[in-house]
């Protein structure tokens, strides 16, 4: 167990009204992953989250889902209600590894894949691990592999001094996201869901000045995400990355569904295109009024169109 921050959270009735779900929590080989297990069966839907959420962005996804088939929803290590390791190297690969191990001690005998963001190369790459196990594959905004494109306002947070001002101080990553990653506003509960799990360094000095301590909400994850995005060779990361990427036809023996946000500000068409490219045969609904997060903007639509999908 690596040593880390408090990760014991007790949700505000607010949040807890939007997530009403039991919290389940696994030993992953970096520290205690939390995760959504709702409904029943040996087979489940796998929901994998990017950079800077957390599960609360399936939520909606998992109500409506979950009384038909059994919905996993997990934390990234640093991320969510997971916990926050201070010696963690929070790389591609080792996400990877720590989802892996918590799908092997689930004994699934199939599942089905939902990814977004960051979500996509993680979730991914566990599949290409266990892929004889993989149903159908659902992708939202995303990228698994190697790209010269990167968006402009994400390239500016790469900066050493500027992203770790704007992220790790100002908390700047996930802000801006409830605002610049949707079309239609975010109501304020939900909004507040989003930021629960993640202050900024200055927030959290200002509340352990004031008695209300709350470094366990540290944003380290969504600051080293952003770190990790690998534009070159040279990249920790690259190669593992590059490795999804050549490997990705393997889900050409499965069904495939792309779902889409036309005004999506980080994958935007360039990313959309490439996928189509990989996987012609691939089922498409773009919505081009949704941005970023498309479970927000695309509610409740995407929810009937992702369940119809899962069931042929």
């Amino acid at each position: 167990m690596t040593k880390g921050y408090n990760f014991s959270y007790t949700l505000p009735k607010s949040i807890k009204e939007a997530y009403p779900f039991h919290s389940h929590y696994f030993n992953s080989p970096s520290g205690k992953m939390h995760y959504v297990d709702e409904g029943e069966g040996d087979e489940a839907v796998l929901m994998v989250h990017g950079n800077p959420t957390w599960s609360f962005y399936y939520r909606n996804l998992i109500k409506y889902l979950s009384p038909e088939i059994r919905c996993i929803a997990p934390d990234h290590i640093g991320c969510g209600l997971s916990e926050r390791p201070r010696d963690f190297s929070y790389r591609l690969e080792d996400h990877i590894k720590n989802l892996h191990a918590l799908i092997e001690s689930l004994s699934l005998k199939k599942i089905h894949l939902i990814v977004h963001d960051w979500g996509g190369p993680i979730g991914l790459g566990v599949a290409q691990r266990m892929h004889p196990k993989v149903g159908n594959v659902v992708l939202l905004n995303t990228a698994a592999f190697p790209a010269k494109e990167i968006a402009p306002s994400i390239n500016l947070c790469r900066m050493p001094l500027f992203g770790y001002l704007f992220i790790r101080l100002g908390n700047g990553f996930i802000r801006g996201l409830t605002s610049l990653g949707v079309e239609k506003p975010l109501p304020k509960k939900i909004k507040e869901g989003y930021l629960y799990p993640y202050k900024g360094l200055l927030a959290s000095a200002l509340r352990s000045f004031f008695g209300k301590n709350n470094l366990s909400k540290s944003n380290l994850a969504t600051y080293r995400f952003v770190k990790d995005i690998p534009m070159s060779p040279s990249h920790p990361s690259f190669n593992t990355l590059e490795e999804i990427g050549k490997n990705l036809s393997v889900f050409n023996q499965n069904k495939l569904m792309i779902c889409w946000g036309g005004k999506d500000f980080c994958f935007h068409d360039y990313f959309f295109k490439q996928w189509q490219n990989r996987f012609p045969a691939a089922e498409c609904n773009y919505f081009d009024q949704a941005g970023h997060l498309v479970l927000e903007d695309a509610s409740p639509l995407i929810e009937e169109i992702i369940a119809n999908f899962l069931k042929k």
